[in-house]
């Protein structure tokens, strides 16, 4: 996939953010819309169903939050990475972020050079993600790689993104016990910093919906996927 043929979404109700990002980003080539509030943000990602959506989470009226759980809600979506922007001073939502169904963080002020690589870097993931078409059975589930979609039984589920890569990790290699710092390594990358439950949140909430046995957590270390 070439840049031009990359949609991103920036949110912000700075319109100086909205300038400097959107700048900065057609310079490189991306499709660009922008959006100032939470409520232009859904009309926006309605009509253009965009890649990647850069998303302020501090904005009056709806906020980055609400906005994301919104958009996650919709099948539509289930493909287009979320990216929260947030100063340091916001770093208690990042756990808030990542439950609403967020894939990344970054964070304010924004550096020109470090916006580049982040975006660049999802978009590598996005054409992996696209190009890797397998399916497998997983224990009690069938994880089609190519659809992002989970079977269980009769029951098909639709995970966000970040839940999806998860569980394709662990149960690519059932039995393997995969430390947080892998975990880490390979869903969010060394660039990223996320707080310590982020990991504790994807794995609950996988587990509300495959069931609790398929998870296990080995305490102090990780967790291996039991099929």
């Amino acid at each position: 996939m070439k840049t031009s043929n990359f949609k991103i979404l920036v949110v912000d109700d700075d319109p100086d953010i909205l300038e400097m990002v959107g700048y900065i980003l057609e310079r490189e080539g991306f499709q660009i819309k922008t959006a100032s509030n939470g409520i232009e943000c859904l009309e926006q990602a309605e009509l253009e169903t965009p890649d990647l959506i850069l998303l302020d989470v501090m904005m009056p009226g709806m906020d980055g939050i609400e906005v994301c759980h919104r958009l996650r809600e919709s099948s539509v979506y289930e493909s287009t990475f979320i990216a929260f922007l947030t100063a340091r001073g916001e770093d208690y939502s990042q756990i808030a972020g990542f439950e609403a169904g967020a894939d990344d963080y970054i964070i304010k002020p924004i550096k020109p050079k470090t916006l580049i690589a982040r975006i660049k870097s999802i978009l590598k993931r996005t054409l992996t993600t696209k190009t890797h078409q397998g399916k497998y059975e997983a224990g009690p589930l069938i994880i089609d790689l190519g659809k992002r979609l989970v079977i269980k039984g009769e029951q098909e589920l639709n995970l966000p993104k970040k839940e999806f890569e998860l569980l394709a990790l662990l149960s690519s290699d059932p039995g393997k016990v995969f430390t947080r710092e892998a975990i880490y390594s390979k869903l969010w990358k060394s660039d990223i910093v996320v707080g310590d439950r982020t990991i504790d949140v994807h794995v609950r909430k996988l587990r509300s919906k495959i069931g609790d046995a398929c998870i296990v957590t080995l305490k102090g270390v990780g967790y291996k996927f039991d099929s």
